[in-house]
């Protein structure tokens, strides 16, 4: 399927690791031009190589997202370089670890800076951009704002956020034509998946165990799996969808565990 996106500037925060490298692996290969937004340089442009190496574009910027005044200027240079933007993918983001019983104020808002306020300084200075494109916006968010986790009370608030902001957005954007839609992630195997998981009590062994509670072939969803998705909202092919909150996650989240042993 063709899903039109070839020439379509996006801009995916996050873009160099896990998910978001997916993301723009799979926006290549459609002859989209990812531009990727990060904290890290050499990762970014580490990434920007690989793309281009395997014959596709892509172009990054330099930025710590969570600086509430630096989506200004990502956005700004973006539009001086390709003079559009045709597609927002809201990505970056770390669980943080910030609970309720050790966590505090100060670690709480950070929290809230690197994983929800970006979110939607991002969107904020590029809707200009956005409606002048009739473009599109996915954002990428957790299970934990539905699952809860444990010690996390500050990213699962900022899934939270990011899902009411979906529907928000949806709402308010209908009069331009702007897509808003939201992917869940649940059990993705990322670098960042692999670093906790060796934190953790003989690792290969709990890693079997959570990926026989995902009902559907017990294995991790991959990256790939989620840029898939990514790209379908992203495209004029789901002209007619928005609003929604997908989750792909081998119906780990609404699925019966008890599917997982039959």
């Amino acid at each position: 399927m063709d899903l039109q996106l070839k020439d379509k500037v996006i801009l995916v925060s996050g873009g160099a690791k896990g998910i978001g490298a997916g993301i723009v692996h799979v926006l290549a290969k459609e002859g989209a031009i990812p531009v990727i937004v990060g904290h890290n340089e050499k990762d970014n442009l580490a990434m920007v190589a690989e793309l281009l190496a395997a014959g596709g574009s892509a172009w990054q910027v330099y930025a710590e997202l969570s600086n509430p005044e630096s989506a200004e200027a990502v956005v700004k240079v973006i539009l001086e370089k390709y003079h559009r933007i045709d597609g927002l993918v809201n990505n970056a983001g770390v669980n943080d670890g910030v609970g309720l019983e050790k966590g505090n104020y100060e670690r709480f808002m950070q929290s809230l800076h690197k994983n929800l306020i970006h979110y939607y300084m991002l969107a904020h200075h590029a809707l200009p951009a956005l409606i002048e494109s009739k473009g599109s916006i996915v954002n990428i968010t957790s299970k934990t704002a539905e699952t809860g986790q444990g010690n996390t009370s500050a990213y699962a608030a900022a899934n939270g956020g990011r899902n009411a902001l979906t529907r928000e957005w949806a709402v308010e954007l209908l009069k331009y034509g702007i897509r808003v839609n939201a992917v869940v992630v649940a059990e993705c195997y990322t670098p960042a998946y692999e670093k906790w998981i060796q934190t953790l009590n003989e690792p290969e062994a709990k890693l079997k165990e959570i990926c026989a509670k995902i009902p559907l072939e017990n294995r991790m969803t991959t990256a790939e799996e989620i840029a898939n998705a990514v790209a379908f909202l992203l495209s004029s092919v789901s002209s007619h969808t928005t609003g929604q909150i997908i989750h792909v996650d081998g119906g780990y989240v609404h699925l019966d565990r008890a599917l997982a042993n039959a």
